[in-house]
């Protein structure tokens, strides 16, 4: 396999396709004006960094005079052909098939390998359950897991596979992991953009979308929600940020909304690279999520798990409509994350044996820190739905309702809180109410 994608590499470099690019990677002082000028022209951001206070984009020739006209003040710029492409160690769609194969058939007690739909050119979108039933809906919390919706972020299946081959080897060997696989459902889809990280092998080592009609769409711009509201995507096919014909318009768009609707994680982390940070709802300007739910609470434990920066889309990069976290928020209550791995100094290629293992085990704290949380500050438990279909919690004591929380088509209900006091209303046929409710760890009411 890795002959096949050498010679493939090779080929598409001597032909020109693949880094042979007269288009530049330019790096400016991280400003608010600088990222809101990129993105309203449409430009090819691909990271920030705040450490240095630098945002960096891919410009071509035309892009990089216009901005000189401006004049911008430039960092840094280099020829994209001195970017190295990807390291031949990282996966393909064939080998993350075979990886799965692979655990499945060594540790089948505990795994189970499906597709979740199918690809534009019509791939298996493959993904593993972990639990110690997997065949089984034990209405337990779930966590899901995803990477590279964009296809030239190479480095984020590194941390699924690594997720996967954890959990599966240590099984019944680390009572933390036992318990995880015994409490808790894990979904993870280990590379989602199959089609585009096939073209970023074969044609272009920066391909970013999938391979719709040729030009491709960001699968990441086209999820329902927020879709095309505010200047977060583009409608220019040929934009790296095309979200598509319609809302939900891609098989693999739709393939991830059947799983969510189906599986109703509690937490969800979308993989991406680069930049060293922990992105929540919302992508539009100057939406938040209420200060009383625990989505920005949890971020921010889980960027200091790992040592990023947290915050909203639009707080640290730019608008951002259409994203996979805020469907997921909206129309699941799904507590979701996108964590963008390494820094602009690794890029969307790092060198595999310099930077893989660092980069996973820095991010193993990340994941183990919402398999905790699970257990933490929480409602959980089972209801007749004929009897009871929402949740109505508010402080204790308060009059104003903080949270509504719609009960599963199961009757399970799993509703993460920050530590306190609360009152608490099943409503349905029947509403019943407990007053001043405790939550200091998983409560059953």
């Amino acid at each position: 396999m890795l002959n096949w994608k050498g010679f493939l590499l090779a080929g598409a470099m001597f032909s020109g396709a693949t880094l042979a690019s007269s288009s530049m990677i330019v790096r400016f002082d991280l400003t608010d004006s600088m990222k809101k000028y990129l993105k309203d022209n449409e430009f090819d951001v691909t990271g920030v960094n705040y450490q240095t206070m630098e945002i960096e984009a891919l410009l071509t020739p035309q892009e990089l005079e216009q901005i000189k006209s401006q004049k911008t003040s430039i960092r840094f710029s280099f020829p994209q052909t001195l970017v190295r492409g990807p390291d031949q160690e990282y996966k393909s769609p064939e080998e993350i098939e075979d990886f799965l194969n692979s655990i499945h058939s060594r540790y089948p007690d505990i795994t189970e390998v499906s597709s979740i739909g199918k690809t534009v050119e019509g791939r298996d979108i493959l993904a593993i359950k972990i639990s110690d039933n997997p065949r089984i809906d034990e209405k337990e919390p779930v966590l899901l897991v995803n990477a590279m919706h964009h296809a030239r972020e190479v480095m984020t299946p590194e941390i699924t596979t690594d997720m996967i081959e954890y959990l599966a080897s240590n099984y019944g060997k680390k009572s933390e992991v036992t318990s995880w696989v015994d409490q808790t459902e894990i979904w993870v889809v280990p590379m989602f953009n199959m089609d585009g990280n096939n073209k970023m092998w074969t044609e272009d080592s920066m391909w970013r979308k999938n391979t719709r009609d040729g030009h491709g769409v960001d699968l990441n711009r086209n999820y329902p929600q927020g879709w095309n509201t505010c200047n977060g995507s583009s409608s220019n096919v040929n934009s790296d940020s095309y979200r598509g014909a319609a809302p939900g318009s891609e098989p693999e768009t739709q393939a991830m909304m059947n799983l969510v609707a189906r599986i109703k994680p509690v937490f969800n982390i979308s993989y991406h690279s680069y930049s060293e940070i922990v992105i929540y709802p919302f992508g539009c300007r100057p939406l938040k999520t209420p200060a009383e739910e625990a989505v920005e609470s949890i971020g921010g434990e889980l960027a200091r798990a790992i040592d990023y920066k947290p915050g909203t889309a639009w707080e640290l990069l730019y608008n951002a409509d259409g994203g996979d976290i805020d469907w997921m928020y909206v129309e699941h209550q799904v507590l979701p994350y996108v964590i963008e791995v390494n820094s602009t100094f690794q890029g969307f290629h790092p060198n595999f044996n310099k930077w893989r293992d660092k980069t996973v085990l820095r991010n193993r704290p990340g994941w183990m820190h919402l398999l905790n949380k699970l257990q933490g500050p929480s409602l959980q438990g089972v209801v007749n739905r004929e009897d009871y279909q929402q949740i109505k919690i508010s402080k204790a004591g308060a009059a104003k309702v903080s949270q509504v929380y719609k009960i599963n088509p199961d009757g399970s209900y799993y509703v993460m809180l920050n530590a306190g006091q609360y009152d608490v209303t099943f409503e349905g046929k029947d509403n019943k109410t407990f007053k001043n409710v405790s939550i200091s760890g998983k409560t059953n009411l």
